[in-house]
């Protein structure tokens, strides 16, 4: 079985990976988010914006982050540990870096990505680390999402009493 834990790591380790991608002329992409309960919208979206450069980091929310959020009493559903495996494992996935501040804004700086992509429930003026990204050079996308496929709306299926 592959070993894919060497994929999560510090933010020092994130900085030092990124750099190393940049000195060789590569470019970095960087997103984040809570990939709570994993589903081919999640999938979609990543693969995207690793097609955007040669090496994609993934800022992960601890559980502390998404309870946070608001997003329910029930969120995160799986543990932060949990998820990051699971994101780990996607091929499109390089690095995975969690964060526990309310936004990423501290982690982006500190990669310094070439590119920056969120979903596009996310207007890219609202997209937290733009105008830094912007700033250096470096490219924001915010990539139309899969309809219909949402955590959110997963959860709301299964909570939802059958009749």
């Amino acid at each position: 079985m592959l070993d894919t834990s060497q994929k999560i790591m510090s933010q020092e380790q994130a900085m030092a990976l990124a750099r190393e991608a940049q000195a060789a002329g590569k470019k970095v992409v960087f997103t984040n988010g809570c990939f709570d309960l994993l589903h081919a919208g999640h999938v979609d979206l990543l693969n995207r914006a690793r097609s955007l450069g040669d090496l994609l980091i993934l800022g992960l929310n601890t559980d502390a982050g998404v309870r946070a959020q608001n997003k329910g009493p029930e969120r995160p559903i799986v543990p932060q540990d949990q998820r990051a495996a699971v994101v780990a494992g996607l091929q499109a996935v390089d690095a995975v870096v969690f964060f526990e501040e309310p936004t990423p804004a501290k982690l982006i700086e500190a990669i310094a990505p070439d590119v920056l992509v969120k979903g596009g429930d996310w207007p890219e003026e609202k997209i937290v680390g733009a105008p830094l990204v912007r700033s250096r050079g470096g490219q924001v996308f915010s990539l139309p999402l899969v309809p219909e496929l949402s955590t959110t709306a997963l959860v709301d299926r299964l909570l939802k009493p059958r009749p």
